[in-house]
């Protein structure tokens, strides 16, 4: 697996280097936002991690550009801005995690290696499941004739279940893979989303309520 680090704190930087390369991870590093931007351009990564607060260009304008031509690259953001407005700015424009400064070192590598599980799977760049294709580029999903555009959220919480098609996916989990932060226990934001999700889908959505469990991917 590769690995960006996009990280310009020197103890920072060689602290999280030592860890991924001592997991056999391939890193390569930059230590300004520029810098660092164009080594996402370039592709070829599984993995980037990018922190906020650099020199050259911010983080969130970096996350802005790659996202425009990398869009199924997992980015974990990584910085000592903890304010929710930022954390959701950082999602909204499509960072998949985040994790705060500071940090510990076996939390961090826990979320960098579910990322890169999840970059494993990825593969190509349309998922099929039954009836149901994920365009993972443009983010679009069809199934059975029925086309619709999904906003971040709504993809990224039917993605899910694709991955555990079959299985009950858990509230609990889904706010922690869609929404990756904690949220109160009590929300009802997955069940909007997938009210939102049914109705663009239509009738031949494939997703079913497990009672009081969360809800699956059913493909018959």
């Amino acid at each position: 697996m590769r690995v960006l680090l996009v990280e310009d704190e020197p103890r920072i930087h060689d602290f999280v280097r030592s860890a991924l390369e001592a997991d056999g991870v391939e890193l390569e590093s930059a230590t300004d936002g520029l810098a660092g931007l164009r080594a996402a351009l370039r592709g070829g990564h599984d993995l980037i991690v990018l922190d906020i607060m650099l020199p050259g260009a911010d983080g969130l304008s970096v996350l802005r550009a790659i996202r425009r031509s990398r869009p199924t690259t997992p980015v974990l953001m990584l910085t000592a801005r903890s304010e929710l407005a930022i954390k959701l700015r950082g999602f909204e424009l499509g960072a998949t995690d985040y994790l705060t400064k500071p940090f510990a070192l076996a939390e961090f590598m826990a979320r960098v290696r579910v990322q890169l599980r999840r970059s494993d799977r990825v593969g190509e760049a349309t998922t099929r499941v039954g009836r149901l294709e994920l365009d993972l580029l443009r983010r679009r999903v069809r199934v059975a004739d029925v086309e619709a555009d999904l906003s971040d959220r709504e993809f990224a919480l039917l993605r899910c279940l694709a991955e555990n098609t079959g299985e009950v996916v858990s509230r609990e989990r889904l706010l922690a893979d869609v929404w990756g932060m904690d949220f109160d226990p009590g929300t009802n934001v997955v069940d909007v989303c997938v009210r939102r999700l049914r109705k663009k889908l239509g009738p031949a959505a494939p997703i079913h309520t497990a009672r009081n469990a969360g809800y699956r991917l059913q493909i018959d």
